[in-house]
C-alpha cells in the first residue's frame, strides 16, 4: 500500500508515499483531477503538489501497483495504502512516467530477474559484453559500435561510486562490476550518449548507473550447482524485521568454476555485502554501504584460429595456461538525502574504496622473446576517495515551470607501484617494463536546468571538470614527479515533447569526453588528455497499442580521438578521429498477463575519419546487434523464459580483411515456486553453438614458427551448459 502524510503551505501539499511495508516508492505520479498539477516523488517517496485544495481529488500511479483515488479531506497527517501488483504494460502512461528508461529497465528486471553479472550488464538495451581470462577479468564491453574494451567510453557507477578505473594498469576506464550481488540490484539506470550534466568522464557512447535494494521483502538463500565444477550459493537476509524507518540487510555470494576448457580455470569469487538505511522524522534519508569481494582464477587466454585448424590444440584448448590472477575490492559508501525546503533537495555521497588487481597475460606466445616467451603481469594497488553532492530546486519564472539541479564532486585516485613487467611462469620477473605511482584527482561541477512548457521542455546544462594528473617513475634514476592538468568544459542541450499522453519525442545533443592514462598524458606533455565527443540523438518513446511500448533513436557520435591499448607495451596508441551513426530500436510487448516479449536491435555504421575508404574500418566495431527473448512471469508458480543474442560479422582490422565472425546464442530457464520454495533449471546455449566469445586481430608467433602470423585469436564462448538452483524465501 502506500501512505502519505500531507501539510499544506498555501497551495502547497507535501506528502510521502511509501508501500505495504512502509518504504518509500520513487517515481510514483500524483495527478490532481481539479487542478491538473502533477508530481512525482523523489527516492524519499517525498513529494510536493500545487494548486492543490481541501476536496480536491488526488490519482495516484505507478507501474506494478494498484491505482486509487482519493479525495483530500484534509491536508496533514493523511495515510493512504496502495497494494503492489503484476506489472501491466497497458496501465504506462508515457507522459507520467518520470524516466521511462527507468520504468522499461524496471519491468526487465521483474519480468527476467538476474543471477550473474552479465546478466546485470545485458539488462542494458544494446549492451554486449565477453569474456576472455577465466571469468575473473572484467567483461569487454560492445556499444553503440563501441569496442569499449573495459570501458573507456561508458561511465559506470554504483549507489553514486565509480566503477571505471582511471589510468589502471590493464586499461583506461577498467570497470569490474564483480563486486556486486546480482540478487541486490534494484534499478538499473542508463542513457545513451554524452548529453548528461551529472555524468563526467567515460560518458561518450553513454552511462549506467546501478542501485541497489534498500530493503528485502524476504530473507533468501539459494544454492546452484553445473557442469564443469559449476557451483554458487547466495544468502539475503534481512536484519531488522518491523522496524519503523530503519532497513539493515547482509547479502553474500560464492561462486566457484573449472569452465569448460582443458586447463582447469579454478575461478573462485566471494561477496559480501551489507547496507542500512534509515528515515528521519523529516523524511530524511541516511544510507550506509559496505562491501568486500575478492577473486582468483586460472585461464586459457586467446587462441590463435591455426593451431585449432590444424588439429593441434581443441576450441578449449591453450598455448599458454599459465594466464591468470587475482584482484579484490572494498567499498564503503554513505549518502545522505535531505528536503531543505518544499522546493529544495539534497542528495550528497562520499565514498572510499580500496583495490588490488594482479594479471597474468600472454598475447603473442613467443613473438617478442623466442626463448622465454611474452608473457606479461600487471598489478596495481589503489585507494580512491571522492564525494558528490547534487542540489535540486524547482520554482517558477512566470508561468514557466524551472527545475535546476547543480552540483559539485571530487574524485582522488592513489595507485601505488602501478606496473608491467615481463614475466616467466608467474614466477620470474625477466624485465620492468613500466612501474611507478600514479595520482590522479578529478573536481567536476555541473548545472541542469529544465524548463517546461506544457507538452514541451528544454533542458540545457554545462560541466566542467578539472584534472591533475601526477606520475613517480620508479625505474628513473632520479626522483621527479611528473604533473599535467587540464580543464575541460562539456555543454548539453536537450528537448522533450510530449506529442500525446503516450508518444513522447526528444532531440538530445551535447559534448562528452574521456580521460587518457596519466602515464601517457605525462609522457606526452599533455597531449590528447580529454579527447571530446560531439553527438545528438533524435528519438521518441511511443506507445501505439495498450501492450506495446516502442522506443527508438536515430543518432550520431563524433570523437576527436579514440584510443587503443597495447598490453604488452604498456602505451595507449592515439586511432585518430572517428565517426559513428546509426539506428536504435526497442520494443516491449505483454502479450498475455503473463507472457512479454522484449527486444532491442542496433545498428551501426562506424569509420575513421582520417583513412582513406577501405582502409577505415574501426576494429571491432559492431555494426548489428539484436537482443531479445519471450518471458514468462508467474504463471501458476512457473516463470522462466527463453533469449536470444546476436552480434554480426565485424572487421577485426582497419581493411576488413581478416573479420570477427558472429554469432546466435540461445538461453533458456524455467523456475517453480512451491510456497517458499523454488527449483530452477537453466540453459546457456540451448542449441550448443561454436561461437567465438571475444576475438582480435593478433600477430603471434609458437615457440615452433619461423615467421608470425597475424590473424583470430579468440576466446570460445560457452558450450551447452546445464545449472540447477534452488532458493528458499523466509
Amino acid at each position: 500500500m502506500t501512505c502519505f502524510a500531507f501539510t499544506a503551505y498555501g497551495q502547497n501539499v507535501k506528502g510521502r508515499v511509501v508501500n505495504e511495508l512502509n518504504q518509500p516508492l520513487e517515481a510514483a505520479y500524483i495527478y490532481n483531477q481539479a487542478s491538473e498539477s502533477h508530481a512525482h516523488t523523489s527516492g524519499n517517496g517525498v513529494f510536493v503538489i500545487a494548486n492543490t485544495k481541501l476536496g480536491d481529488s488526488l490519482r495516484i500511479g505507478l507501474l506494478g501497483y494498484k491505482t486509487r483515488f482519493i479525495t483530500l479531506q484534509s491536508i496533514e497527517n493523511l495515510n493512504f495504502i496502495l497494494e503492489e501488483k503484476a506489472f501491466q504494460l497497458d496501465e504506462m502512461v508515457i507522459t507520467e512516467e518520470l524516466n521511462t528508461v527507468s520504468t522499461i529497465s524496471r519491468l526487465d528486471l521483474n519480468v527476467t530477474p538476474v543471477n550473474s553479472t552479465q546478466e546485470v550488464l545485458r539488462k542494458v538495451p544494446g549492451l554486449f559484453i565477453g569474456q576472455h581470462a577465466g571469468g575473473g577479468k572484467a567483461e569487454q564491453l560492445f556499444l553503440r559500435g563501441f569496442d569499449i574494451d573495459h570501458g573507456t567510453d561508458v561511465s559506470i557507477s554504483v549507489d553514486g561510486m565509480p566503477v571505471n578505473m582511471v589510468s589502471h594498469a590493464h586499461g583506461q576506464g577498467y570497470s569490474d562490476l564483480h563486486f556486486v550481488i546480482p540478487e541486490t540490484v534494484n534499478k538499473i539506470d542508463f542513457g545513451k550518449g554524452g548529453y548528461y550534466a551529472q555524468e563526467g568522464d567515460f560518458n561518450t557512447a553513454g552511462y549506467v548507473n546501478f542501485k541497489t535494494k534498500d530493503y528485502l521483502k524476504e530473507s533468501e538463500v539459494s544454492f546452484s550447482v553445473g557442469q564443469f565444477n559449476t557451483m554458487r550459493t547466495v544468502g539475503l537476509f534481512n536484519l531488522l524485521e518491523d522496524t519503523k524507518n530503519q532497513n539493515a540487510y547482509v547479502a553474500l555470494e560464492y561462486i566457484n568454476t573449472d569452465g569448460p576448457f582443458e586447463s582447469p580455470q579454478n575461478f573462485n569469487r566471494l561477496n559480501l555485502f551489507g547496507k542500512y538505511v534509515m528515515f528521519s522524522p523529516e523524511n530524511d534519508k541516511l544510507t550506509l554501504t559496505a562491501s568486500h569481494f575478492t577473486s582468483r582464477w586460472d585461464a586459457s587466454g586467446q587462441i590463435p584460429q591455426r593451431e585449432v585448424d590444424n588439429g593441434n590444440i581443441s576450441r578449449f584448448g591453450a598455448i599458454d595456461d599459465t594466464e591468470g590472477g587475482q584482484t579484490e575490492r572494498t567499498n564503503l559508501n554513505v549518502t545522505f538525502d535531505k528536503y531543505i525546503d518544499d522546493h529544495t533537495s539534497l542528495s550528497a555521497n562520499a565514498f572510499y574504496s580500496h583495490y588490488a588487481f594482479e594479471l597474468y597475460s600472454n598475447f603473442t606466445f613467443f613473438l617478442e622473446d623466442p626463448i622465454n616467451g611474452d608473457q606479461i603481469y600487471q598489478k596495481e594497488d589503489r585507494n580512491i576517495f571522492g564525494a558528490n553532492t547534487a542540489i535540486t530546486h524547482t520554482t517558477f519564472l512566470g508561468d514557466t515551470e524551472l527545475t535546476l539541479t547543480s552540483g559539485i564532486g571530487l574524485r582522488h585516485d592513489i595507485s601505488d607501484d602501478v606496473e608491467l613487467s615481463r614475466t616467466l611462469n608467474r614466477s620470474t620477473t625477466l624485465e620492468n617494463i613500466q612501474l611507478g605511482d600514479i595520482n590522479q584527482t578529478n573536481i567536476d561541477a555541473f548545472v541542469n536546468a529544465a524548463f517546461e512548457f506544457g507538452k514541451f521542455k528544454v533542458a540545457p546544462a554545462l560541466r566542467l571538470d578539472y584534472f591533475k594528473f601526477m606520475y613517480n617513475d620508479a625505474l628513473q634514476s632520479n626522483y621527479q614527479t611528473l604533473s599535467e592538468t587540464k580543464t575541460i568544459v562539456s555543454p548539453k542541450l536537450n528537448f522533450y515533447y510530449n506529442a500525446q499522453d503516450n508518444l513522447q519525442l526528444y532531440l538530445k545533443s551535447g559534448l562528452g569526453f574521456h580521460s587518457n592514462d596519466t602515464r601517457v598524458v605525462v609522457a606526452n606533455g599533455g597531449e590528447d588528455i580529454l579527447p571530446r565527443s560531439y553527438g545528438a540523438d533524435l528519438g521518441s518513446v511511443w506507445k501505439p497499442f495498450p501492450k506495446l511500448v516502442v522506443n527508438s533513436a536515430l543518432w550520431y557520435l563524433f570523437l576527436e580521438q579514440e584510443f587503443v591499448y597495447v598490453g604488452d607495451a604498456g602505451i595507449v596508441e592515439p586511432s585518430g578521429k572517428t565517426r559513428r551513426f546509426g539506428l536504435d530500436l526497442g520494443l516491449r510487448y505483454q502479450l498475455t498477463d503473463w507472457l512479454f516479449l522484449d527486444t532491442d536491435a542496433t545498428l551501426t555504421n562506424a569509420r575513421s575519419v582520417d583513412d582513406p575508404d577501405g582502409e577505415n574500418y574501426i576494429p571491432l566495431a559492431p555494426d548489428f546487434t539484436l537482443i531479445g527473448g519471450l518471458s514468462v512471469d508467474d504463471l501458476n508458480g512457473f516463470s522462466g523464459g527463453l533469449r536470444f543474442r546476436y552480434l554480426d560479422d565485424r572487421a577485426a582490422n582497419e581493411d576488413n580483411s581478416i573479420v570477427a565472425e558472429g554469432y546466435m546464442v540461445t538461453d533458456f530457464n524455467v523456475n517453480y515456486r512451491l510456497q517458499n520454495i523454488t527449483f530452477g533449471l537453466a540453459i546457456e546455449n540451448l542449441f550448443d553453438v561454436d561461437w567465438n566469445e571475444t576475438q582480435f586481430a593478433t600477430e603471434s608467433r609458437l615457440q615452433n614458427e619461423a615467421q608470425s602470423v597475424e590473424e583470430i585469436h579468440f576466446t570460445p564462448g560457452t558450450p551447452f551448459f546445464i545449472k540447477g538452483t534452488v532458493s528458499y524465501r523466509f
